[in-house]
C-alpha cells in the first residue's frame, strides 16, 4: 500500500499541471486584455478554446486508455499540453496580431489536457478498492485544487517577466511530469477492453441505462461546480484590479482562497468518506447548500475587500465538499475495463463546466451583478437537492476492481 500510495503522489502531479492551463491565466485576465486589445468576453475565450477541446476529446481518449492501457495516453497527452503552450507563447512573442494563433495554441493545450487528469483518475481507480480509492480521490482533488492555489501566485512571479512566459511555463512544467509518471507509476495489469467501437458505446448505454439517473446527476454536481468557481473566479481577477486597484501577487493570493479552502478540504473528504464507505449524498448535499449560500452573499460584500474573500473561501470549502463524493461514486459505478469511458464522460461534462463559467458570467454581468450571483446560488441549490433525492449510493458504490 505504501507504494502505491507513492504512485498516487506522482500521479497527482497530473492534475496538478493540467489546472494550471486555466488557474494561472485568469488573474492575468486584465493584463492579457490590455495587451492585446480585447475585451472581457473574447478574454474568456482563453479559457473556452481550451475546455472545450478536451471536452470533445476526453470521450475518446477514454475509449483508447481502456483498449491501450492509461499510461500511454497520459504521457504523450501531457507532452501535447507542453506543446500548445509553446505555440501559444511563440504566437505572442513574434506576431503584432496573435490571438487567433493563441486559442490555436489552446486548442492543442485543451486536447493534450483531455488525456491527463481524467485518464489519471481512471488509473488511480483501477490501483485501489471502493474504499481505498475514495483516499485517492481525494489525493488527486485535492492536487488538482493545489494547482489552482498555487497557479495565481506562479503566473503573477511569471509574468513579472513578461506576459506571454506564462504559456512558455506549461512546457517546462511538462516534461518532468511526463518522465515521473512514465517510469515510477506502475500500472496495475488488467484485461484491456478490445470490443470495436459500437460495442463499447453499447457497453456505456448500458452502464448509463443501469445507473443513468445516479451518473446523471453526480455529473451535474461537477459540471456546476467547476461553472460556478470558473466563472466566480474571471469575474473576480476583473473586480478585484477595477474596485480595489489590486495587481500581481496581491490580487493572486485573493484569487487563491476559494482554491486552497476547496483543496484543503477535499482532501479531508476524500478521508472521511474512505473511512465511513458512507454518506457520500450528504457530503453532495451540505457541499451545494454552502456553494449556494456563497452565492448569495458574494453580492452583499463586494465592497469588502476582507469579507469577499472569506466569502469565496465558503465557496471554495462547499466545492471541496462535492467534489471527492462525486469522484468517488463515479469511479466506482463501473468495472476497471470500463472505467476510462465513464470517468472520461465525466471529465468532458467537468471541462464544459469550465468553459461555459467566464462567458456565461461575462454575460450575466450585464444583467446586474446580484443577477449574477443569484442565478448561481438558485442553480447549486436546486442540484444539490436532486441530487440527494435522485442519486442512489448503492446502486454506484460497486466493490470493483
Amino acid at each position: 500500500m505504501p507504494k502505491k500510495k507513492f504512485m498516487i503522489l506522482i500521479l497527482s502531479t497530473v492534475p496538478f499541471i493540467m489546472v494550471l492551463g486555466n488557474s494561472m491565466l485568469i488573474p492575468e485576465f486584465p493584463t492579457i486584455r490590455t495587451e492585446l486589445d480585447i475585451n472581457s468576453f473574447q478574454v474568456g475565450l482563453l479559457i473556452t478554446f481550451f475546455s472545450a477541446p478536451a471536452a470533445v476529446a476526453i470521450p475518446f481518449l477514454g475509449y483508447l486508455s481502456d483498449r491501450v492501457g492509461r499510461k500511454i495516453i497520459i504521457v504523450p497527452s501531457v507532452i501535447l499540453y507542453g506543446a500548445g503552450g509553446i505555440l501559444s507563447g511563440l504566437a505572442s512573442a513574434l506576431l503584432k496580431d496573435p490571438y487567433f494563433l493563441i486559442l490555436a495554441g489552446r486548442v492543442v493545450q485543451g486536447i493534450g489536457a483531455a488525456g491527463t487528469a481524467p485518464i489519471a483518475m481512471a488509473l488511480a481507480g483501477d490501483m485501489f478498492k471502493t474504499r481505498d480509492r475514495s483516499e485517492s480521490m481525494g489525493i488527486l482533488e485535492a492536487a488538482n485544487g493545489m494547482g489552482k492555489v498555487l497557479s495565481p501566485i506562479i503566473g503573477a512571479a511569471v509574468a513579472l517577466i513578461v506576459w506571454y512566459a506564462l504559456f512558455f511555463s506549461y512546457a517546462f512544467l511538462s516534461l518532468p511530469v511526463a518522465l515521473l509518471v512514465w517510469f515510477l507509476v506502475k500500472e496495475p495489469e488488467k484485461k484491456l477492453e478490445k470490443s470495436p467501437f459500437k460495442k463499447y458505446v453499447h457497453t456505456i448505454k448500458l452502464i448509463i441505462e443501469k445507473k443513468g439517473v445516479s451518473l446523471f446527476f453526480n455529473f451535474m454536481g461537477g459540471l456546476i461546480i467547476l461553472f460556478l468557481l470558473f466563472g466566480v473566479l474571471s469575474f473576480t481577477s476583473d473586480m478585484l484590479e477595477s474596485r480595489f486597484n489590486l495587481r500581481g501577487v496581491s490580487r493572486g493570493a485573493i484569487l487563491s482562497v476559494p482554491l486552497l479552502t476547496m483543496s484543503v478540504t477535499a482532501y479531508l473528504t476524500g478521508l472521511y468518506l474512505r473511512k465511513k464507505g458512507k454518506y457520500f449524498k450528504i457530503a453532495y448535499l451540505l457541499g451545494l447548500i454552502i456553494v449556494s449560500m456563497a452565492m448569495g452573499i458574494l453580492p452583499l460584500c463586494c465592497q469588502s475587500v476582507i469579507i469577499y474573500p472569506a466569502m469565496l473561501g465558503l465557496l471554495g470549502l462547499g466545492s471541496g465538499l462535492v467534489l471527492p463524493a462525486v469522484n468517488t461514486m463515479v469511479t466506482s459505478a463501473t468495472q476497471s475495463e470500463q472505467r476510462g469511458g465513464i470517468t472520461s464522460l465525466y471529465g468532458s461534462v467537468r471541462f464544459t463546466g469550465v468553459a461555459l463559467g467566464p462567458p456565461a458570467f461575462s454575460l450575466l454581468q450585464s444583467g446586474g451583478i446580484s443577477l449574477m450571483f443569484l442565478s448561481g446560488a438558485g442553480l447549486a441549490l436546486t442540484a444539490g437537492i436532486l441530487g440527494f433525492v435522485f442519486i442512489s449510493e448503492q446502486r454506484v458504490l460497486m466493490q470493483t476492481g
